[in-house]
């Protein structure tokens, strides 16, 4: 007999750690069959401020962290922690750094018509491996053709700022939620995990929500 359980998965698409995150959430839920998993992305900003248009990312990371051999060994574990998870992550190679309002809006665009996770996977893989410009209406277009939605009604949209402030509006709510690191991993409302954690500690927080449901 299946169980439901719906997760909110507060993460932002730029941010390495919740592509990680994301993926060893799957591999735990993996080792419960009979959970039927509801996994709901909400948005997150990590930045905010950057322009529609983005920024040269090589110059962004440069600002953020002023010393070069801590973005270097920043680069390596994250690599060495992707890896592990069979994720190819090309940070050192992304050129742009984009402002995710946009991408998110996709997102929430195609929870709508219950698409979100080939969308939500093509927009991760465009960013981390493709070094696609996620901020670029015409990549997400091209992400939400692939998908099954309609190309000119995502284009329609995303050019007269459909969805654009309510996504500021959920980044707001979780700040004032008391949200300040993602990814942020909320099981059935009530048992939160903090950061990337692994399948086996996301295993026991699945575990913990299932059994207070019964």
């Amino acid at each position: 007999m299946t169980q439901a359980l719906k997760i909110d998965f507060i993460a932002d698409v730029v941010c390495p750690w919740c592509y990680i995150g994301l993926r060893r959430l799957e591999k735990a839920l993996a080792q419960r069959p009979d959970v039927q998993a509801e996994i709901v992305w909400r948005p997150y900003q990590l930045d905010p401020t950057i322009p529609e248009e983005g920024v040269d990312r090589a110059a962004y990371m440069a600002r953020k962290f002023s010393d070069p051999e801590r973005r270097a060994e920043m680069a390596k574990v994250l690599a060495g922690e992707a890896a592990q998870d069979g994720l190819d992550l090309k940070l050192a190679d992304i050129p742009v750094s984009p402002n995710t309002n946009a991408a998110h809006r996709l997102i929430r665009w195609a929870q709508a018509q219950g698409l979100q996770q080939p969308v939500l996977e093509a927009v991760l893989k465009a960013y981390f491996t493709d070094l696609r410009d996620i901020g670029d209406p015409v990549v997400l277009a091209d992400i939400a053709e692939a998908a099954g939605m309609d190309r000119l009604d995502v284009l329609q949209k995303l050019s007269e700022g459909v969805d654009k402030d309510q996504v500021a509006h959920d980044h707001g709510m979780a700040i004032e939620a008391g949200v300040t690191g993602v990814p942020f991993t909320i099981f059935a409302g009530k048992f939160a995990v903090v950061g990337a954690q692994s399948p086996e500690r996301l295993l026991k927080a699945i575990d913990k929500a299932m059994e207070t449901a019964a």
